[in-house]
């Protein structure tokens, strides 16, 4: 019995905080300027890139960063797994290699891009080992 409340706990926690990332540019536009936010588009390599699992771990998955996105962000993801069991459909893959060579031609991962709604660039980040805090101070200085 205890067990079960513990799933249902764990469960409607993870529905509270669960995060919509978008992997459609056209459709994060249009959220983005339908909600009057901004985009913020992450390449990752999600099964293989060290640094990008632990930006997802430490900041995306923090409660304090799933809040402030909530109210300010459009997530997009534009994720490049290498592992076959990840492999991504073909429209995404290639909406991701479309972004790459628009936003990312250096191919870095991770790769951060904050945008306006209408796809303009206002910065670029790199991976840093940070607090989920220091993170969002960081975008609340750059989207105003």
């Amino acid at each position: 019995m205890k067990k079960i409340l513990i799933t249902i706990t764990l469960l409607i926690t993870s529905l509270t905080y669960s995060q919509n990332w978008k992997t459609n540019f056209e459709e994060a536009k249009a959220t983005a300027t339908e909600q009057n936010k901004s985009i913020l588009l992450v390449f990752s390599g999600s099964d293989w890139c060290g640094p990008c699992i632990k930006l997802d771990k430490n900041v995306w998955q923090s409660a304090d960063f799933k809040t402030y996105a909530e109210e300010k962000l459009v997530l997009l993801r534009a994720d490049f797994p290498k592992k076959k069991g990840n492999a991504l459909p073909e429209d995404i893959k290639n909406g991701n290699l479309a972004l790459a060579e628009k936003y990312n031609k250096d191919g870095y991962f991770p790769f951060v891009v904050v945008l306006d709604k209408t796809g303009k660039v206002l910065a670029k980040k790199g991976y840093e080992n940070q607090s989920a805090t220091k993170y969002i101070s960081e975008l609340q200085a750059i989207i105003k």
